[in-house]
């Protein structure tokens, strides 16, 4: 089952997309997709559903996130080994964690703004784990059953305020518009084995990342139950779990990154695909 959420920024409508990869009206059954629909019981009552009986929404209505109420945004740095190589960093002995800041999060299709002063945004294409059943010490053996479901999620990053502004990731990572997530969030069910899913990123139609979550360092079963020792997972918490190699701090023979008027296509097999178009905070805020 693929849910999605659809209609301007802030008044999105919830949605499924059918057979045909067109979206379904849910209004008439729930009112948004947040963190009671994610549990087990809200998914199965979903599913019970028949896309045929739903009406179809607008041709060309915009995707919004596809969770209405995520209150962490959990990263996983440095996940792939190729990736860790080309940022000049050892391979972590235990997942890396830092968090993105929920206020980031847009529509998969909206537009990345450059924030005031950066001379080092990046691309970062990354597997997105849902939250449904929540917890504290979750078992590795039982971590994927409380999954809701996956996502592509666009990591931007801005490395200057990452790296060289007082050592804390943070800052560099939960920019305004710096967390697109969606089109779709793809239940558990649906996407099957999470470690066999290629992923792919183009800047300007150039292909810079393509790669594969089959060589992720830890596993989502290992991430999702290494994260619950330290934070408790709530439903709609989104976990993205990592890059492959192709960012830009790693372009040889010198890094590049994103400038106003760059365009961005990213996805991820079975979650659908991303596009955004890059614009300066100036551009924004005239």
């Amino acid at each position: 089952m693929k849910l999605c959420r659809f209609g301007t920024a802030g008044s999105e409508r919830p949605g499924l997309i059918d057979k045909d990869g067109r979206i379904r009206d849910l209004s008439a059954h729930i009112s948004d997709i947040g963190p009671d629909q994610l549990l087990p019981e809200g998914l199965a009552a979903l599913a019970a559903i028949d896309p045929a009986s739903l009406p179809l929404a607008p041709e060309g209505v915009r995707y919004g996130p596809p969770v209405s109420v995520t209150r962490q945004f959990i990263a996983i740095g440095l996940n792939y080994a190729d990736h860790a190589a080309e940022s000049n960093l050892p391979i972590p002995e235990e997942p890396v964690i830092f968090t993105k800041a929920v206020s980031c999060i847009q529509g998969p299709h909206d537009i990345v703004v450059i924030p005031r002063g950066s001379v080092k945004s990046d691309w970062e294409v990354e597997l997105g784990v849902v939250i449904g059943k929540g917890g504290s010490y979750i078992d590795e053996a039982s971590a994927l059953d409380h999954v809701a479901g996956y996502c592509v999620v666009h990591d931007l990053s801005e490395r200057d305020y990452q790296i060289n502004r007082g050592g804390t990731w943070d800052k560099g990572k939960g920019c305004p518009t710096y967390g697109p997530v969606g089109p779709w969030l793809v239940t558990s069910d649906e996407v099957g084995d999470p470690q066999n899913l290629r992923l792919w990123l183009d800047v300007n139609g150039e292909r810079k990342q393509d790669g594969t979550t089959s060589t992720m360092i830890f596993p989502v079963s290992k991430i999702v139950a290494y994260v619950s020792e330290f934070i408790k997972l709530l439903p709609g918490d989104i976990i993205t779990t990592g890059t492959p190699p192709g960012v830009g701090m790693g372009q040889k023979p010198e890094a590049v990154y994103l400038k106003a008027g760059d365009k961005v296509a990213l996805g991820i097999e079975k979650l659908g695909e991303q596009a955004q178009d890059v614009i300066a905070w100036s551009e924004a805020r005239a």
